[in-house]
């Protein structure tokens, strides 16, 4: 390690020591509050109860410098570790330059590491440094290229969002115009004759208001004291596994909503896919594990599996030429239930957004803090006929 980042590890060091010992005297602190609280409980003159509160107002004025040494420790601790980072990046890339390899970091890169830097801060010194993030009354929003990192989600977990129509809005409540399939159509005329008047256009207008959901995260107090920059990725991870399961649900509500359609064979489904869902649809299938298992074993007249791997497809799969989007069989129905939605997604459900995750530190009785994140949406059945919620039960099972 160069002199220089031995230099702010030692500096570092020093201010984790003296961390260590405001938490030491945090800790003598609520064992003399303890004491007062007792000796206040005991005393019988008011000559007595005076001292006692005497002491008691002393004491705050001790834990409020404390609290504050202690804010001014973490924020001076995040932004000598960011240092560290910023020169081992700096030797990193003198090293690349060194080897013919040097990419200079792009404006995006740059504003992405900025954005990191500014949430840790936020962090560690429990939402009293909010520099270079966007804030929201006791909240910060979470910048979107730190949340939504594909590394960061379950592979196994569909994300339905990323497949309907989201729109952001600015109030709490509003209507969404949707757009009716056109059934007219253009009029035969005669030269330079007038144009005939057409049809006008026909909306249905969905009304929406969002909610707000919250969760909780618990950071130990080690992970907080003992985490560079690093202590990001709990809040990543932990964030976007929240913000899918909560979506996922909602959007599931509605779509088990949709016109109610049962099939017990292969023939069943193409006549759903082919005759019932109006062509002028796109088509998709949100499926249940149950489903997807009942779809994997059909076969064709040759006996031929009819269920595909499609490197094209979103999924990786599809049946009958759809893309497969497989959820678990809870979010759809109960264990062992074969459901799903066919039809066109974007059409059917309305997704209003009306923040982004945010996050804001909220006191709690463990040795460490929960960091509360939450966001504001609503889903909404936006054209009802651009699907069907199926129910598979193949022949003979």
């Amino acid at each position: 390690m160069a002199l220089k980042q031995l230099m702010i590890q030692k500096k570092i060091e020093q201010r984790k020591a003296a961390l260590e010992k405001i938490f030491q005297e945090t800790e003598t602190l609520k064992n003399r509050s303890d004491e007062l609280e007792k000796a206040l409980e005991e005393a019988e003159t008011d000559e007595e109860v005076s001292i006692v509160e005497e002491s008691v107002a002393a004491l705050e004025a001790e834990k409020e410098e404390n609290d504050q040494e202690k804010t001014r420790l973490e924020g001076e601790i995040a932004d000598l570790e960011a240092q560290i980072l910023k020169l081992n990046q700096k030797a990193e890339t003198e090293e690349k330059k060194e080897r013919g390899t040097i990419v200079k970091p792009s404006t995006e890169q740059n504003e992405k590491f900025e954005q990191r830097t500014a949430f840790n801060r936020f962090l560690h010194t429990y939402g009293q440094d909010r520099a270079g993030l966007t804030s929201t009354d006791a909240e910060v929003t979470i910048p979107t290229d730190i949340v939504y990192q594909p590394q960061n989600e379950i592979n196994t977990v569909t994300d339905l969002s990323q497949y309907v129509t989201q729109t952001n809005v600015n109030t709490p409540s509003g209507k969404y115009p949707i757009l009716k399939r056109a059934s007219a159509s253009l009029n035969t005329v005669d030269e330079l004759a007038a144009n005939p008047e057409l049809a006008k256009p026909e909306f249905t207008t969905v009304e929406w208001s969002v909610d707000t959901y919250r969760g909780a995260i618990p950071l130990s107090q080690e992970a907080i004291d003992d985490s560079a920059v690093d202590l990001l990725g709990i809040v990543e991870k932990n964030a976007v596994e929240q913000r899918v399961n909560t979506t996922n649900a909602k959007i599931a509500g509605v779509l088990k909503a949709f016109t109610a359609k049962t099939a017990t064979s292969l023939d069943d489904l193409k006549k759903i896919i082919n005759v019932d869902l109006d062509p002028a649809y796109g088509r998709e299938i949100v499926c249940t594990q149950s489903f997807y298992q009942n779809a994997d074993t059909l076969k064709d007249k040759n006996g031929q599996y009819i269920l595909h791997e499609d490197i094209t497809s979103a999924s990786g799969k599809t049946l009958l030429g759809i893309p497969l989007h497989i959820v678990n069989d809870e979010l759809l129905g109960a264990a062992g239930d074969s459901k799903a939605f066919i039809g066109d997604l974007k059409r059917a459900v309305l997704f209003p957004l009306r923040k982004e995750i945010s996050a804001r530190w909220v006191d709690h009785e463990i040795y460490g803090q929960y960091l509360q994140i939450g966001m504001r949406f609503d889903v909404k059945a936006a054209d009802t006929e651009a699907g069907y919620f199926v129910t598979f039960t193949p022949a003979g099972e």
